[in-house]
């Protein structure tokens, strides 16, 4: 049986609520890394060939973990932006076009699509504050709207989006859907079929506990030879390793776009850490995530002087808790929890929570007790 203090052995005193921006590695994660250096160090790449088996392993885990229909479908990329931009500079845009994006993204999914305006390409922003924000985004899909781009999760609010609904309507307007399921993707079920998304893209270093410098892209297959290659090298042609041929083709696998070589230290953690999630199971590891954001819902409710900004409603809930103060600075409080090394973020307003499944009751308790006894300061 896993021992998530084993996995985890945090300093005492250390209550880390930050699973949101950059999670802490398991135990395994480290030793992974760790055995790496050491080789590099004693017989440097004699055994390229069982690296080359972790990066293959490190594909198919995340395609169980996407529910992509295989490993061919997953690209390994520096970051959810470099995906983005796989996207954006990879259609064919055409003057008029437009792209559908919610008010609350993180910028990494606005600024991309701005950028394409010297396209005539129009970014449409929607509101999800109304009842229902699957109708408004859908309603603002009108003739000119070639694609949806929204994040899985708000990265602020930890407002969670009905997905398979988005895909969809998507789907029956035309209109490609591109997820940026960062803030889902190792905290709860995430599934690329079900969503009937074209697109979906997350980093290794939040919920699924690696390093940073290595993420995912998932290019449904249909569409992989229809986004224009910007980026070449040996590692991205269908016949990779033949050093000799003098006429090449990208791979017609999600491998053609990765341009050269790959980061096999991320590879090696990542891999890793994934191997956690899998024993433990992603439905466990859900319900996990969300018997602790319960709690904290619950806690910050019973504290006078604390408005929440995340959604209340189960079905809504991620693994994000955001709050503030009726009064008084967000930002002071902020630093207060800082000094009583509760590990959060400042986000949307107020300050954000994020803790995992494997967060300790202890730290949600004596988290709570310092957000009250602040509070009424």
């Amino acid at each position: 049986m896993i021992q998530f203090s084993d996995e985890f052995p945090h300093p005492v005193g250390l209550r880390y609520l930050n699973h949101a921006a950059v999670a802490p590695w398991p135990r395994r994660a480290a030793q992974a890394v760790s055995r790496f250096a050491e080789q590099n160090m004693t017989i440097g790449a004699r055994d390229y060939p069982q690296w080359l088996e972790t990066e293959q392993r490190l594909r198919e885990r995340l395609a169980r973990l996407l529910n992509a229909p295989g490993s061919a479908d997953i690209a390994l990329v520096k970051n959810t932006s470099e995906a983005l931009s796989f996207v954006a500079f990879g259609l064919d845009w055409q003057h008029g076009d437009q792209i559908i994006i919610s008010d609350e993204e993180f910028p990494s999914n606005r600024v991309v699509w701005e950028a394409l305006r010297p396209q005539g390409v129009e970014v449409i922003q929607v509101s999800l504050k109304g009842a229902d924000p699957e109708a408004d985004l859908l309603a603002a899909c009108g003739p000119r709207v070639r694609l949806m781009a929204i994040s899985a999760v708000q990265y602020a609010s930890g407002l969670r989006l009905d997905l398979q609904r988005l895909g969809e309507g998507c789907e029956q307007r035309g209109v490609l859907l591109c997820i940026d399921a960062i803030q889902q993707i190792g905290a709860l079920p995430f599934d690329v079929q079900q969503s009937r998304c074209a697109f979906a893209m997350a980093d290794g270093h939040k919920w699924m506990l690696g390093p940073e410098g290595l993420g995912v892209f998932y290019c449904r297959g249909d569409l992989r030879e229809r986004l224009t290659l910007h980026e070449f090298g040996w590692h991205m042609l269908e016949h990779a390793g033949d050093y000799e041929r003098s006429e090449w083709e990208p791979a017609h696998s999600a491998r053609r776009f990765e341009c050269g070589s790959p980061n096999m230290l991320g590879a090696m953690a990542l891999d890793a850490s994934l191997s956690l999630l899998e024993e433990i199971g992603m439905p466990q590891v859900a319900n996990g995530l969300a018997e602790r954001i319960d709690w904290l819902h619950q806690g910050l409710k019973g504290i006078d002087g604390i408005e929440l900004l995340s959604p209340g409603t189960r079905e809504r809930r991620s693994g994000i808790v955001t709050f503030r103060l009726d009064s008084g600075s967000n930002q002071t409080l902020f630093e207060q929890l800082k000094a009583e090394q509760i590990v959060c973020a400042l986000r949307g307003g107020g300050v954000r929570f994020s803790p995992h499944f494997y967060t300790e009751a202890r730290i949600i308790d004596e988290t709570l007790a310092v957000v009250a006894r602040l509070a009424r300061a």
